[in-house]
């Protein structure tokens, strides 16, 4: 029986779907990572569920959040970029 090579499967999915997924708001382009390490898995999960600032912050950094958080975006906003981030790159973010 064949072992599972991670890195390969890894090499894979980023050569797939590439490092970083971007959205756009008000011609301002922002990225986010298409993989999660487990340390930011981690911090997710310490994140309270309703706390949407400190999820975005975590996972657009310092510096792009504090570009974002300019922008006059609504909750309904965040909800369809996570909606879409997951469908692109398979975690579901967000969700209840």
């Amino acid at each position: 029986m064949a072992g599972f090579d991670v890195s390969a499967a890894r090499a894979q999915r980023l050569e797939a779907l590439g490092r970083s997924w971007t959205f756009t708001v008000d011609g301002d382009t922002f990225e986010l990572p298409t993989e999660l390490g487990r340390s930011t898995a981690r911090k997710l999960r310490a994140l309270d569920d309703n706390d949407v600032d400190g999820l975005l912050e975590l996972l657009l950094g310092d510096s792009q959040f504090e570009r974002f958080d300019r922008h006059e975006v609504t909750m309904q906003d965040i909800a369809a970029i996570l909606e879409a981030y997951g469908k692109e790159t398979g975690l579901g973010l967000g969700e209840g």
